[in-house]
């Protein structure tokens, strides 16, 4: 439970996992974070760097010194989970990825969670990149207590970008409707 932080039901829940595509959870609530403080808008348009575009595999073909706001990026992230648009909005936030990822991980280390190291925003395998599940659902709480303004964006089943209809990769929605998203992940390790 989000709210009172109390646990339904765990299996392995401190086991060290790679979270792949679950890392954007925290790539999206330091965004919130940035919006909530008015760092940025979510009409603001973001800058594609060439390193944001030649990300694999996921994508929305972002080039570079293409634009996209805020909230697309946002967008893309739930629905997509586009890596392009994860490093172009860390970028914007943090005016560097390396930046933003230390600025990930001293949130972790604020909120205790000490089975979790980020080395990406995207998830994409990397040595040291970890988290549990226990650590990535209290993330997850931590957008729906902290960012409810923000959390119905994992609802979302589809947006448009460029003229090209991108559906959410979380297949639960519309099947059930108890589930109202947050995220899917995965990665050869």
């Amino acid at each position: 439970d989000a709210e009172s932080g109390r646990v339904l039901a765990a299996n392995n829940a401190d086991q060290v996992v790679h979270p792949a595509s679950l890392t954007k959870i925290m790539t999206l609530y330091m965004a919130f974070d940035a919006l909530k403080r008015n760092q940025l808008s979510l009409q603001q348009p973001i800058r594609v760097s060439a390193h944001a575009s030649a990300m694999l595999p996921s994508k929305l073909g972002l080039r570079p010194g293409d634009t996209l706001t805020t909230e697309q990026a946002v967008l893309a992230l739930v629905t997509k989970s586009a890596n392009d648009a994860a490093v172009a909005l860390a970028e914007a936030v943090g005016g560097s990825l390396d930046n933003f990822v230390a600025m990930m991980n001293r949130q972790a280390q604020a909120w205790g969670l000490k089975n979790t190291q980020f080395k990406n925003v995207t998830g994409l395998t990397e040595a040291g990149h970890q988290s549990t599940p226990r650590d990535m659902a209290y993330i997850a709480g931590k957008i729906i207590v902290d960012h409810p303004t923000f959390y119905p964006y994992y609802s979302v089943r589809q947006f448009t970008y460029n003229k090209i209809k991108q559906d959410n990769r979380n297949m639960l929605l519309g099947r059930d409707p108890s589930v109202d998203g947050m995220k899917t992940g995965y990665t050869e390790a």
